[in-house]
């Protein structure tokens, strides 16, 4: 039974090191290897468990007399309750590789936090915290190490990838702050009473964990930490902080007048520091137009919070909507992993900046919307014993007290502006335990079972352990397997379509996500770069996929988009079902109506037919009067788009209505205040054909710095530019050209010879 306690206090340890895992080779890189990891953990440590309280090993049982203690199953339980009458409990149990969530993990943290509860003792509890802190460190290293590299432009091999803000080994920077925002308040924990070596250890750890935090230019959890800052700096000034152990005196008695010395001097830089905070808040209020165009992004980011702010008010209108939506459920909820569902009633173009969401960037209303006000209630009643737990420990250790204290504030301040992750949420259960245990002396016992028979408790564990097959052996295999198709999906169609049939036939809860990646792997790739029957392959697997999910999954407004717009990018010998079509894109326009493609590729039904119909045929005008209504009935609902007013400027120039296609031209170009190319393509072709060059000009600019190495692209710009009076900046863009791409100017002769002989001319 030696090496089955020792397995499982391993297994118990293992979620502290999770947060370094990132493994190529699979699909979310950064996400799904943790999932995986931590649920195959808790199974196997739930199965030694078992294994080892019904062979007799004694347990701190006692511990679950704390009232307290029981805050995280009833939370489960109202979790599985809402999501079993909540829009779909496979996915709400599941979840997606994309966000590694779902009831089974929310299982599996509360499975780690009564496990600990129930075997940690001190020695444990200090590993624990070691290790929190050890690997938090490198997690910090590794984002200023990104950090370093991208500020000298260059890429390291050992390092995660970085797209956008950095994120260290989560691949995302507002995961890595939410998680460093904790793990800081761990190392200084664990600093304390370190010396030597280590000690300098975890000040680097310390130090590199709040460079981290401030490089990932998250303002969540910046605000949040220097919410914290303010708090012990009031706290400690009030109070000042005495030492753990009052010095000794020659005769042995304490020596109160050094402590209270100590404590003096405490409050004093206290003191200093909160003038200090001041000061510089003041300054940045003051100088903060100047500062929100800063090269630094952290404080640019800062700097430009504001209402009229992009991101903010994309997320206060979610909020404000999304709580509507989620009132109309307030006991019930919709179920976990289903507030994209709410996100896509509530989605208007206009405001929100995000296509896809499924989360709503707040970790309270999250709650509110998956489990109700009761699954509410319980997460704030979590954290709010969290807080009295470290306030109790305060009043016996004030150092290590403040600062879960503070570690909790920082929690529920930063998830107001974000969301927990998996490691995140353990490690609140796991701190929480550990402090319960702390506060609570409870002696060891046993199960009250009588003797069982010693195949029983093996019987149990392994059949316990068998269920890490279904829940993570599979679905990784499923995840494998669609990263394998995509590896091939280009270079040969029929063996990668062969490997997405073999992870679909795993029966996993992978379809999903495989009919998401299908959808992006036909549309912005095998439909422009395959030909033939390849790209009709590729079509055709792509259309059946999510045809399937279609019919499996009916509240999915993306799946509907998706299977629409494959439909709409059929190969041109392919005969497209119209009905069925209209079926997809209806269900779609239902499931969120202002989304716009499926208004476009509603409209686009009716274009199709009047493209496959003789210039010179009457029907033609009455499709492209059918595409018109669709777009005019759109435009009314969602009024501050430009694209449907471009689209309807070049319809109605189609049919020569010239004056009601300037008009629609007009109120487009008022709402056209950032680059766009779905807006910015119909635009060219409108201005062209009225040969408006300055216009035209402006639009094909926008184009060619979406994408500079389109050189048809660039070199319209270079012809619109000469006919709208610039011909110096024309000059410029074909000097580029025969630089980059010589041959495209033998395209237009005409042009070519004009250009050639201004630029003789100034010579």
């Amino acid at each position: 039974m030696t090496r089955a306690w020792q397995a499982l206090s391993f297994l118990l340890l293992a979620p502290a090191a999770i947060p370094l895992i990132y493994i190529g080779g699979v699909l979310y890189p950064y996400i799904a290897p943790k999932t995986f990891l931590l649920q195959g953990s808790a199974i196997l440590a739930l199965a030694l468990f078992a294994y080892l309280a019904l062979a007799g090993q004694t347990f701190f049982y006692g511990r679950l007399r704390a009232l307290t203690t029981w805050i995280p199953a009833l939370l489960l339980i109202v979790a599985y309750v809402t999501s079993f009458f909540g829009i779909d409990f496979y996915q709400s149990f599941w979840g997606l590789f994309a966000r590694g969530e779902g009831l089974l993990t929310l299982t599996a943290i509360t499975v780690f936090f009564y496990l600990i509860l129930f075997s940690a003792d001190h020695v444990f509890l200090e590993r624990l915290v070691k290790i929190i802190a050890i690997v938090a460190g490198i997690v910090a290293a590794v984002a200023v190490l990104q950090w370093i590299t991208m500020l000298f432009g260059g890429k390291a091999w050992f390092l995660p990838p970085v797209t956008g803000r950095i994120g260290s080994t989560f691949g995302n920077a507002a995961f890595l702050a939410g998680y460093l925002g904790m793990a800081l308040f761990v190392i200084l924990v664990v600093l304390r009473d370190s010396s030597g070596i280590w000690r300098r250890v975890y000040q680097t750890a310390a130090v590199l964990s709040v460079f981290a935090i401030l490089f990932a230019a998250t303002r969540g959890t910046i605000l949040a930490l220097l919410l914290a800052c303010g708090v012990a700096l009031v706290v400690t000034a009030w109070k000042g902080e005495a030492k753990t152990i009052a010095p000794l005196r020659r005769d042995g008695s304490p020596d109160i007048s050094s402590d209270e010395m100590y404590r003096g001097r405490t409050k004093r830089g206290a003191r200093y520091g909160l003038v200090a905070l001041a000061l510089l808040a003041g300054l940045f209020f003051m100088f903060r137009a100047e500062l929100a165009q800063s090269s630094f992004e952290p404080v640019r980011r800062i700097a430009s919070i504001s209402l009229s702010d992009g991101t903010v008010s994309s997320r206060l209108f979610i909020w404000s909507h999304i709580t509507g939506e989620a009132l109309r459920h307030p006991l019930s909820g919709y179920g976990a992993e289903h507030i994209d569902q709410l996100f896509d009633k509530i989605y208007d173009p206009g405001k929100i900046l995000e296509q896809w969401f499924d989360r709503s960037h707040n970790s309270f209303l999250d709650y509110l919307i998956q489990y109700g006000v009761f699954g509410l209630a319980l997460y704030l009643v979590l954290i709010g014993m969290f807080a009295a737990y470290a306030l109790r420990l305060y009043r016996r250790d004030t150092y290590i007290g403040l600062l879960f204290l503070l570690l909790i504030l920082t929690y529920a301040a930063q998830n107001f502006f974000v969301f927990d992750t998996p490691s995140s949420l353990w490690l609140l259960y796991a701190l929480f335990a550990l402090l319960i245990i702390l506060l609570r002396e409870e002696p060891a016992s046993q199960l009250s079972f009588k003797h069982l028979p010693h195949i029983v408790p093996g019987t149990i564990a392994t059949l316990i352990a068998l269920l890490i097959v279904p829940a993570v052996i599979l679905p990784l295999y499923a995840n494998f397997l669609l990263t394998k198709g995509y590896v091939y999906h280009l270079i040969d169609v029929n063996r990668a379509n062969a490997y997405f049939e073999r992870g679909l036939a795993l029966g996993t809860y992978a379809d999903l996500e495989y009919g998401y990646q299908a959808y992006d792997i036909y549309t912005e790739r095998q439909a422009v770069q395959l030909s033939g029957e390849n790209r009709i392959a590729a079509y055709e697997y792509a259309l059946s996929l999510l045809t399937a999910n279609f019919k499996k999954y009916p509240y999915d407004a993306r799946t509907a988009t998706y299977l629409g717009h494959v439909i709409d990018t059929a190969p041109p010998e392919v005969v497209v079902d119209d009905s069925f079509d209209q079926q997809v894109l209806s269900r779609a326009i239902e499931l969120s109506p202002l989304r716009a493609q499926a208004w476009y590729m509603t409209a686009n039904i009716s274009l199709r037919k009047a493209d496959a119909l003789p210039q010179d045929d009457a029907k033609k005008e009455t499709y492209y009067r059918e595409a018109i209504a669709i777009l005019e009935e759109y435009v009314q609902k969602e009024p501050m788009l430009p694209v449907p007013r471009y689209i309807l400027t070049t319809l109605y120039y189609k049919l020569g209505n010239t004056a009601i296609a300037k008009k629609w031209a007009d109120e487009a170009y008022l709402l056209y205040t950032a680059p766009d190319t779905a807006a910015a393509r119909p635009a060219v072709k409108y201005y062209i054909a009225v040969k408006d060059w300055q216009h035209a000009a402006r639009f094909l600019a926008d184009l060619v710095e979406d994408n500079p190495s389109d050189y048809d692209v660039l070199y319209d710009l270079a012809k619109v530019t000469y006919l709208a009076g610039d011909p110096a900046a024309a000059l410029r863009i074909v000097e580029k050209l025969r630089v980059e791409n010589p041959t495209i100017l033998g395209t237009d002769p005409n042009f070519l010879d004009a250009i050639t002989a201004y630029e003789q001319s100034k010579k």
